[in-house]
């Protein structure tokens, strides 16, 4: 489970990112985080996996303080980046989605396995040995995804995971996310475009100015519309 509760998060700027924001992700759930730009999604998504540290409140995951265990909360909950250059860290495809499962330690047939399925999972299964430099920007999003998936981590967390996608790449992620959803994966994702999550989701949540301001578990077109959410 992921608890966020009363979280606060103010930029070096003053800005108010997160204002006593509030969230609780059941094991298994899937939750669309939707809103307007600069609702705090993103900075959200990433006090989930301890990459910031609230200034105030507090981040649970599976009853760990994040900001005291940020290692259990960054393995626990993997993340995929809006913009994928900030989640690629080698020159190939392969090593980038073994990075994560090598770090853990693991046997190399175990981490062989993680990024074949995980590459499989984004189609990039016959691209294991390109290098990232000589990828269009939307396979460079792929890549990230798979990053994340060889992780195999208890809740997920992705950042508009289909911005750059073509509809077979989209098509099979979301494939992928079905799999991982009936595994029992927590998913927390956030988007502008609710047309093929929203039936997935058990949740819709939406943000505005730092906050959670509404929540359903089954979506109302035009309630969401007075959010400013553009429902599909």
């Amino acid at each position: 489970m992921i608890e966020v509760a009363n979280v606060t998060d103010r930029r070096d700027d003053g800005t108010v990112a997160l204002d006593g924001c509030s969230l609780t992700v059941a094991d298994g759930e899937t939750v669309v985080l939707c809103g307007p730009n600069g609702a705090g999604k993103t900075t959200l998504l990433q006090h989930l996996s301890g990459l910031r540290t609230p200034d105030a409140g507090t981040v649970r995951v599976d009853g760990r303080d994040a900001s005291e265990e940020p290692v259990h909360a960054r393995t626990a909950v993997g993340t995929v980046f809006q913009n994928p250059r900030d989640g690629v860290v080698a020159a190939t495809v392969g090593a980038d989605a073994a990075f994560g499962p090598e770090n853990l330690g693991l046997e190399r047939a175990e981490v062989d396995r993680r990024v074949r399925a995980a590459l499989a999972a984004v189609g990039l299964d016959e691209r294991e040995d390109d290098r990232i430099e000589a990828l269009s920007g939307g396979q460079r999003a792929r890549v990230a995804v798979a990053g994340a998936l060889a992780m195999e981590p208890d809740h997920l967390a992705l950042d508009e995971p289909f911005a750059g996608l073509d509809w077979p790449a989209a098509r099979r992620l979301l494939a992928h996310l079905d799999d991982l959803r009936a595994s029992g994966v927590s998913l927390v994702v956030a988007t502008h475009d609710l047309r093929d999550l929203a039936p997935r989701a058990d949740r819709v949540v939406v943000l505005a100015d730092g906050r959670v301001v509404h929540e359903t578990s089954a979506p109302e077109p035009e309630r969401l519309r007075e959010f400013g959410v553009r429902p599909w």
